[in-house]
């Protein structure tokens, strides 16, 4: 199914809608503030499967990050971290920014049984952050762009229709998406380092 929900004011029902697929373990391709992404409920480990083998990947290694609707889902999933993070989070989210965590005890098992981090987000796009907050917890989510490359199929959610309608179980139709993915940066230390340079500027709050 396609659905389109638009940025600057979307339909509680759509939203609905799409918390309800989530709940039922569907997967969903939705806008954020840089790449299209492919997400499912946290607490769905079929779901989490699936997306894994969408994207080849094994779910024990797998780098997907956790689509968080404020700093208080946040906290939920990552260990204590100090108040000049607290503060970073604060000025940089919402933002095009994945903040690599060490992981609490509420992350899923599936996902950090060999891994002692998480990636977390909270984009801002009022479509990915109102699907969060109707579902009442995070989504587990990956790009669905190629790293490498950078086509049409990844921007165009007609188009991302066409590659994905058979493999998923909603595509959200926000609008053409970007085509720079978020800028990584690893917390973990308490210091801020940049992995992947992307269309975030963390100098610009620091």
């Amino acid at each position: 199914m396609l659905l389109k929900i638009y940025e600057e004011n979307p339909n509680p029902n759509a939203i609905r809608q799409v918390a309800e697929v989530l709940r039922r373990g569907g997967l969903i391709i939705y806008p954020t503030d840089t790449v299209y992404g492919l997400g499912c409920d946290i607490k769905n480990h079929k779901a989490i499967e699936r997306v894994c083998e969408l994207r080849g990947l094994k779910p024990e290694k797998a780098n997907l990050s956790f689509v968080c609707y404020d700093l208080t889902d946040i906290s939920q999933y990552t260990k204590p971290f100090d108040t000049a993070t607290f503060r970073m989070l604060k000025k940089s989210l919402p933002g095009p920014f994945t903040f690599i965590f060490n992981a609490s005890s509420q992350v899923p098992k599936l996902l950090s049984s060999k891994k002692k981090t998480v990636g977390i987000r909270v984009p801002d796009n009022n479509i990915a952050r109102e699907i969060v907050r109707e579902l009442g917890n995070p989504i587990v989510s990956t790009s669905i762009h190629d790293e490498d490359e950078i086509v049409e199929y990844a921007t165009d959610p007609e188009l991302i229709y066409e590659k994905y309608g058979d493999l998923v179980d909603l595509v959200i139709d926000g609008g053409y998406g970007g085509n720079v993915a978020s800028t990584v940066v690893d917390a973990t230390s308490g210091e801020f380092e940049i992995i992947r340079e992307g269309k975030g500027d963390l100098s610009l709050f620091l």
